[in-house]
């Protein structure tokens, strides 16, 4: 099906460089990066140090209705890597919920493709995974990306000229008003906990998408970083969260909950760090969607396979101090991986507790459809192993439309402040404007 080759690189960081500038040629591109240089502590999970898939051979684009069949159907059948991303709008197939929110982004429900052209990360070596109609190019394509430096376009703007007027979809008053509602849920007993998001938008914008992602992947050094395109859709993301991976049996979810500030003094940073370690309100936060977690991984787990091998962990970015749970289970072989990623989806972390109750309230309170937004980038295997991120502290852009957008969202629980949460929606925001507004 395809054929492989492996290169030794000398200077990889240019080399992936190179190959994205390379890479944007095509109308379908998928790069993961790990920043693995910056994170090894995080990196025990972590199959390649980053991967890169182009120029779709077959492809499958799909509204929710019937969409995760309609997956599984295009998998089987393709046999093949395949590529793409899952929208939180994929809920409602999975559940009877609705998506009536605003939507000036426009992204399909569901999107995949199987490229014709993959490059997996190793250290210093690249494997390229070819299908055969191609496979007479790999000198030809590995010469180009040798010389393919990033091109800076004759018609970029100056910043100063244009710059880009970012817009609030709920102003501060409002955002009040909404948690205080989501808060009268949780005292009614309705939930414990809901991830409750804004949009902040430019409309009339122009970017450049690649440079946009380049900027943010430089300052916030993520360990799922994203740059997806699909024709005129793209996605520049500094994700720092795993939503789930299989590797053979083995199914591990990596749910983020809990948030504090980086400060550039050592002793303040360790203060913030240790403050994080010790709340109450956050550790509560990443306890009840860990039990979810267990929950949604024990619907395809064998018996008494579930576990949490990490609680609350501290991880430490460029931008943010994190509290990451790690949670694993075996399936047996003949599980297909459509259905874990199904009984799983959307994840915990950007839903509440109870699950379907906080997609509704969310659904209610939110002003902005979420699309692409808090769902998942990723691949899936030929041997049904798979990866996916979850899709936050990202930048989507709808070319065609000049839309510019990013979302941010915090978990409202019985503990929480209308004004703390305000404050840590702009802390995660923060990255994203830097990088927008210059």
């Amino acid at each position: 099906m395809r054929t492989t080759t492996k290169h030794k690189i000398t200077n990889p960081e240019e080399f992936k460089q190179n190959l994205l500038s390379w890479a944007q040629q095509f109308d379908d591109v998928v790069w993961l990066d790990s920043n693995s240089e910056q994170f090894q502590d995080n990196q025990k999970y972590s199959s390649y140090d980053a991967v890169l898939a182009v120029d779709a051979f077959t492809a499958i684009q799909t509204d929710y209705f019937n969409a995760f069949e309609k997956l599984k159907e295009y998998y089987t059948t393709t046999k093949d890597w395949i590529f793409g991303y899952l929208t939180y709008d994929l809920k409602n197939d999975i559940e009877t919920l609705k998506s009536n929110n605003i939507d000036g982004l426009a992204f399909a429900d569901l999107y995949f493709f199987q490229p014709k052209k993959i490059f997996l990360f190793k250290g210093d070596t690249v494997e390229m995974l070819y299908l055969k109609a191609v496979d007479d190019e790999f000198e030809t394509d590995l010469e180009a990306i040798r010389h393919c430096e990033e091109e800076q376009p004759d018609n970029l703007l100056n910043e100063t000229d244009n710059p880009i007027k970012i817009k609030l979809r709920i102003h501060k008053d409002e955002y009040f008003d909404k948690v205080t509602k989501v808060l009268s849920h949780i005292h009614r007993g309705d939930i414990y906990e809901a991830n409750f998001c804004q949009e902040f938008y430019a409309e009339n914008t122009t970017i450049q998408p690649l440079e946009t992602y380049n900027k943010l992947n430089a300052i916030s050094n993520a360990p799922f970083a994203t740059f997806l395109k699909v024709r005129s859709h793209y996605l520049l993301s500094a994700s720092p969260e795993r939503y789930i991976k299989k590797e053979g049996t083995k199914v591990i979810s990596q749910p983020i909950k809990g948030t504090a500030k980086r400060d550039p003094d050592h002793i303040m940073d360790s203060i913030l760090k240790n403050d994080l370690v010790s709340d109450e309100k956050e550790r509560s936060e990443n306890i009840m969607i860990v039990d979810l977690v267990r929950n949604d991984l024990s619907q395809t787990a064998t018996k008494g396979s579930v576990k949490v091998e990490e609680l609350c962990k501290i991880y430490s970015f460029d931008q943010v101090h994190q509290m990451i749970s790690t949670v694993v289970s075996e399936v047996k072989d003949t599980t297909s991986p459509i259905d874990i990623i199904r009984t799983t989806f959307p994840m915990g972390s950007m839903t509440g507790a109870p699950k379907i109750s906080a997609m509704k309230i969310i659904e209610d309170l939110e002003e902005t459809k979420r699309g692409l937004y808090s769902g998942s980038v990723g691949y899936i295997t030929p041997d049904g192993d798979f990866d996916f991120n979850v899709v936050i502290r990202s930048i989507l852009y709808n070319e065609a439309k000049l839309y510019v957008s990013y979302s941010v969202g915090g978990a409202i629980t019985a503990k929480s402040e209308p004004l703390k949460e305000y404050e840590e929606c702009l802390v995660k925001a923060k990255a994203m404007r830097t990088v927008l507004e210059n």
